[in-house]
């Protein structure tokens, strides 16, 4: 089951591509198929993305960063595990690039409601990066992953978009 539909959700992200981005770019490359996707609008990019070797339960992709955000300019890897019983557990979703963000730690864990209690089947992974892409551009202070840096976004924002873009040069920019 799982694997009919995470095929599914590529062939569809093939024909109807999320709109809130500008270049995402899904591709699995199995022994006989082919697909992909792209689009073309919005605010946020993630490209490369897709199955890692022939492995579809483990996805990669990159973001960049969103325009007017700190993270402006940044590339940020994500990896994509499926659970074997997907759709009916979420993805487990992380940054391996390091990000400075109340809703993100230092291991890459994301504190976001979809990827937890707020999970449905009905959800794709199509709005799951759709919703990372929105964190990064409006945080949760006040569900973080990261007291210390909640604080210092409700605080002393200038000081939290400074951090976040220092981080993003050192980390997410080559």
């Amino acid at each position: 089951m799982a694997s009919k539909r995470i095929l599914k959700e590529l062939k569809d992200l093939q024909k109807d591509p999320p709109t809130s981005c500008s270049a995402v770019t899904f591709i699995f490359l199995g022994k006989e198929q082919s697909v992909g996707a792209a689009c073309t609008t919005g605010s946020s990019e993630m490209k490369e993305g897709g199955p890692v070797a022939e492995d579809m339960f483990h996805w990669q992709a990159t973001i960049m960063g969103p325009p007017d955000s700190p993270y402006t300019g940044g590339v940020f890897l994500v990896t994509i595990h499926f659970p074997p019983d997907y759709p009916f557990k979420p993805p487990k979703v992380a940054f391996r690039t390091k990000v400075f963000h109340p809703n993100i730690n230092s291991n890459g864990s994301i504190c976001l409601d979809i990827l937890k209690e707020q999970w449905s089947p009905a959800l794709t992974i199509s709005k799951v990066l759709l919703s990372i892409c929105s964190l990064l551009t409006d945080p949760n202070p006040d569900d973080p992953l990261v007291p210390e840096i909640a604080h210092m976004y409700k605080t002393d924002r200038n000081k939290y978009e400074s951090t976040a873009r220092s981080w993003t040069q050192k980390y997410a920019m080559g």
